[in-house]
């Protein structure tokens, strides 16, 4: 049996933030536990990685699957674990005061990476020739 330490500095007592809680794409029911409009389209574990570690949190990646999550692609594997509270208590830094402040920022933060901007940045030339192609067809009719 595993003893449950009371450590907030324990590797166990860190929070688990798996991406199906900030997938867009998710449903309630489905394990997403922001709301839609705040949530990202498919985040996956190394950016929920990078947007914290760059906040200065101590931050740890586990191959670990969500309960949930049918689908096990490698793209949809993993969790990451952070710490929010040092060994005496107090918060490692004030801005996040519990799971949900970490989630909002870290879905607020992933779109603007830079791997996120260039991907998108494509996206969005592609959309506005394609809303052109429809007021053509408009005119035409």
């Amino acid at each position: 049996m595993a003893y449950l330490t009371t450590n907030p500095a324990d590797k166990e007592r860190f929070i688990c933030v798996y991406p199906v809680y900030l997938n867009s794409k998710k449903t309630l029911a489905e394990g997403r536990r922001i709301s839609a409009e705040k949530a990202v389209e498919n985040p996956s574990c190394s950016e929920i990685k990078d947007v914290l570690s760059a906040a200065g949190l101590n931050v740890l990646l586990e191959n670990h699957m969500h309960p949930r999550e049918w689908n096990r692609d490698v793209q949809f594997r993993g969790r990451v674990r952070v710490q929010l509270k040092q060994e005496d208590g107090s918060l490692c830094q004030d801005k996040f005061t519990s799971r949900k402040d970490v989630m909002f920022y870290v879905a607020e933060m992933i779109p603007k990476l830079k791997t996120r901007t260039q991907k998108s940045g494509g996206g969005d030339s592609n959309s506005q020739q394609a809303d052109g192609g429809k007021k053509n067809k408009k005119k035409k009719k």
